[in-house]
């Protein structure tokens, strides 16, 4: 079967929008080598010279501030207070100060950042936890995907939607807004010590961004595979992802139960210092089980009695057919079906062209493998090769609704699209 007629391609195209941006932290650049403990700080010198304004010339320079930003972030004055907090040793020399000169110092010390200018890519998707108000038949989504801005940073970002019981994908109109959570234990500073992030229930999820904070993460926040897990009847979200901090990586744990609250938790272990990990939906025989891939090569089996600790594991398929020679990958959690896992897999063929297949898994034992395609079910067509990063396919996780099986996928690490496939279609392109 063609891939033409295998897919059913949306044409629901999102891209990067550089009009979209969050207020983050400004830190001056780096003190001159010459630079002595007894000096003061280029923060100081910042401070002094907001703090030297007459209070008229402040209130002016505020409100000019508040006229050029206030429409495009919320409580754009809580966040400069804030922010005023975290500079109190540059305002310590200082005797007095108000609260508009406070506000001020805090404006000066943030800046604007376009998260998605460059890049909206390698989604993941699952099942909404409300389904209210759905129509019979189809099922709303919660669509995360990997937006990249200047300096190539990632960070995590959220969409809606709805796909109806004839596979029709329809997303919903993206915020106008960005805003990134309230850090709810700012003094931690253990480096593997969990961080709880919230949102506030009245912004909407496509709002809602997870931006970089620990030093591990400062590169980004890579490639979330969403999984909803279900144990004792009760389920939760997690997702794992790739922290980066410009030269090493490791593997950290996503949870949410509602998308408004997170919690994010390094991954400990040998086998969590590679990129790639996803969670299956359940327990198996007890334990939690992960597909991951250790060597930039095979895809594992692993699995642990603890959620945070992940060593070992068993090679369960490598590169066998030419598109995957160079390499192998997951592409997102494994997918029950009643004939097994479904695996969605890249593989990596000439010229660095990426390509999405599949294999199926033994249900009660996955460490055997069923049947794997011989040919890829996407691969890059003549309109989905130009791009960022030319020749590539990628997803982080799919979702079955009804007899189908919804896949977004990115193009080019640029942007994504949604396609359906209809299960039996698939499985019948699956050899043993």
């Amino acid at each position: 079967m063609s891939q033409t007629a295998f897919l059913n391609r949306q044409a629901l195209f999102l891209r990067p929008d550089p009009t979209r941006v969050v207020v983050r932290p400004f830190k001056p650049a780096t003190e001159p080598r010459d630079f002595k403990p007894t000096d003061k700080t280029r923060a100081n010198h910042i401070v002094d010279r907001v703090l030297g304004l007459d209070l008229e010339v402040a209130e002016q320079q505020l409100a000019e501030v508040l006229e050029n930003f206030e429409g495009r972030h919320r409580n754009l004055l809580a966040t400069f207070e804030k922010r005023a907090i975290e500079m109190e040793e540059a305002f310590a020399p200082h005797l007095a100060f108000t609260k508009v000169q406070r506000q001020l110092v805090g404006a000066y010390f943030m800046h604007e950042y376009s998260f998605e200018a460059s890049a909206l890519f390698n989604p993941s998707i699952v099942a909404d936890a409300d389904q209210s108000g759905v129509p019979s038949g189809s099922k709303r989504f919660v669509l995360s995907l990997r937006a990249v801005g200047e300096g190539h940073v990632s960070s995590l970002t959220f969409r809606s939607g709805i796909v109806d019981q004839n596979g029709t994908v329809d997303i919903e109109p993206t915020a106008r807004l960005a805003s990134i959570p309230v850090l709810d234990n700012p003094s931690s500073t253990s480096p593997d010590e969990p961080l709880e992030l919230t949102f506030f229930s009245e912004q909407p999820i496509s709002e809602r961004v997870i931006f970089p904070i620990t030093a591990a993460q400062s590169n980004g926040i890579e490639d979330a595979r969403f999984v909803e897990f279900e144990e004792a009847g009760q389920k939760t979200y997690y997702a794992t992802y790739t922290a980066y901090n410009g030269r090493d990586i490791r593997s950290e744990l996503l949870e949410t139960r509602d998308f408004l609250s997170f919690r994010m938790t390094p991954l400990m272990g040998t086998a969590a210092k590679n990129k790639g990990m996803a969670l299956f939906p359940r327990k198996i025989d007890g334990q939690f089980a992960m597909i991951g891939r250790q060597d930039n090569e095979n895809l594992y089996l692993i699995r642990s009695n603890d959620l945070h600790v992940w060593n070992g594991g068993e090679i369960i398929l490598g590169p066998k057919f030419p598109w995957e020679f160079v390499q192998m990958g997951n592409c997102g959690s494994p997918i029950e079906l009643d004939e097994g896992w479904l695996l969605l897999t890249h593989g990596v063929g000439p010229v660095r062209r990426y390509a999405i297949g599949a294999a199926l898994l033994d249900k009660r034992d996955p460490s055997k493998v069923l049947a794997r395609s011989k040919e890829p079910l996407v691969h890059p067509e003549p309109s989905e090769r130009e791009g960022y990063v030319p020749n590539v396919v990628y997803t982080c996780g799919a979702m079955r609704h009804n007899d189908q099986i919804v896949l977004p996928y990115a193009i080019c690490d640029t942007f994504s699209n949604f396609s359906t496939i209809k299960i039996a279609d698939l499985l019948d392109t699956l050899t043993g």
